[in-house]
């Protein structure tokens, strides 16, 4: 029988591939787009993981989600330099989300106050993609828009307190294999992490048609 890390990974399998290839994505790392967009894009983020990390500071202590608050992932300070190099100092006056993106934002806060093992399926679908495929983006993005190696622009990405990547991420493999739920409950898991995967596709196809490629 498959450990529920493996279930997790092999039930949105396709979902994932499907948010890699949307319009979006393929359009801004193969370079069709401007640096606005990839800027827009992580305002966006901005609002997801404010979401993310207020909530993990109320779950630290739960014996479900707390397990899975460390510090070492927290994006927020990173985010917030790269929101002042990409828009300027002034980035928060103008920083607005998109109606997906406040959807997706709103789901997390309430799984993070009424429902910690909801919780678990978004920090899951969005931390462990960072440190795999978000080094594709900050990879694409430093050659695209000439960012600095690992610096401002794409410190998003740059987990400089996490020394082995493949390392933490069998550990937090094991976490999930260890999480505390019943059967019943994994499966609503597994529920919640697809619908994680199907509210960042709607701020992707949000995102596609305010940045159409013209024709």
């Amino acid at each position: 029988m498959d450990s529920f890390s493996t279930l997790l990974r092999t039930t949105t399998h396709e979902l994932h591939e499907e948010a890699n290839s949307s319009t979006f994505m393929s359009d801004l790392l193969g370079g069709r787009l401007g640096v606005d967009a990839y800027a827009r894009y992580t305002e966006q983020l901005w609002f997801v993981y404010a979401a993310l990390e207020s909530g993990a500071e109320r779950l630290a202590s739960d014996p479900v989600a707390g397990p899975f608050v460390r510090p070492e992932l927290m994006r927020m300070a990173s985010l917030e330099r790269d929101l002042a190099h990409l828009r300027g100092p002034g980035w928060r006056s103008t920083l607005s989300a998109l109606p997906a993106t406040r959807a997706y934002a709103d789901r997390i806060e309430e799984c993070a106050r009424t429902w910690p093992a909801g919780y678990v399926a978004h920090h899951y679908t969005r931390y462990l993609g960072d440190l795999a495929g978000g080094q594709v983006v900050r990879d694409r993005a430093e050659k695209t828009w000439g960012f600095d190696k690992k610096g401002d622009g794409v410190r998003f990405y740059v987990f400089d307190q996490i020394s082995n990547p493949a390392a933490f991420k069998r550990g937090y493999r094991q976490l999930l294999d260890d999480v505390r739920a019943d059967d019943l409950e994994k499966q609503r898991i597994i529920a919640e992490c697809q619908r994680a995967f199907r509210l960042n596709m709607a701020v992707f196809q949000a995102l596609s048609e305010e940045f159409p490629l013209s024709a």
